[in-house]
C-alpha cells in the first residue's frame, strides 16, 4: 500500500512539473501591425502565473503624414484553448509622441493612450511563440488625439522567443 500511495503522489508530480514547462515566466520578441501605418515593436511578456501576464511594447508608427511612437502597458488573462493554443485579453495603457509633416505644415506633441487587447497565440514545442491580436487604444492629449479622431484599431502579428 505504502509503494501505491507513493508511485501515486510521484506520478502527480510529474504530471504538475510537465504542465510547468509549458508555462514560460518571459517573453521578447517583436510584434507587427499596422494602426494607420506600418509599425513594429518591442514586445515583452512577463508572466505572473499561468493564467495571467503582464506584456509591454515600445513601438513606432509611419504613415504618409505622422510618425509617432509609443510605450503600452497590458494586463493580459490568457486562456488555454487546447495543446498549444491559448487566447488572450486585457486592458491597459501607455504613453507616446508624434510628428506630423504634410506640404510644409509641421507639428508634433505627445499623447496618452487607453488600450485593450485580445488575441490568440500559440507556443510551440521549442521556444517560439506566435500570436495574433487586436488591440484598440483611445488617445488623449491634443492635436494626435484630434487627428487619429481619438481611437486608433491596431491588428499586428506577434513572434517571440519564450524563456525562464
Amino acid at each position: 500500500m505504502k509503494k501505491l500511495l507513493f508511485t501515486a503522489i510521484m506520478l502527480v508530480g510529474l504530471a504538475f512539473s510537465a504542465e510547468a514547462q509549458n508555462f514560460s515566466k518571459n517573453a521578447i520578441g517583436l510584434r507587427l501591425g499596422d494602426n494607420d501605418g506600418f509599425g513594429g515593436e518591442i514586445s515583452y511578456q512577463r508572466g505572473l502565473s499561468a493564467k495571467n501576464r503582464l506584456e509591454f511594447d515600445l513601438g513606432w508608427r509611419n504613415s504618409k503624414d505622422v510618425d509617432a511612437f509609443k510605450l503600452i502597458g497590458l494586463y493580459q488573462w490568457v486562456w488555454n484553448i487546447e495543446g498549444g493554443f491559448n487566447w488572450y485579453a486585457g486592458v491597459g495603457g501607455g504613453v507616446g509622441s508624434w510628428n506630423y509633416n504634410r506640404d510644409g505644415f509641421k507639428d508634433s506633441g505627445s499623447f496618452v493612450a487607453l488600450a485593450g487587447d485580445i488575441g490568440i497565440e500559440y507556443n510551440f514545442d521549442f521556444p517560439l511563440q506566435l500570436s495574433l491580436d487586436f488591440r484598440p487604444e483611445i488617445y488623449f492629449g491634443g492635436d494626435y488625439a484630434d487627428f487619429r479622431d481619438g481611437f486608433g484599431p491596431d491588428i499586428a502579428l506577434g513572434i517571440r522567443y519564450r524563456f525562464n
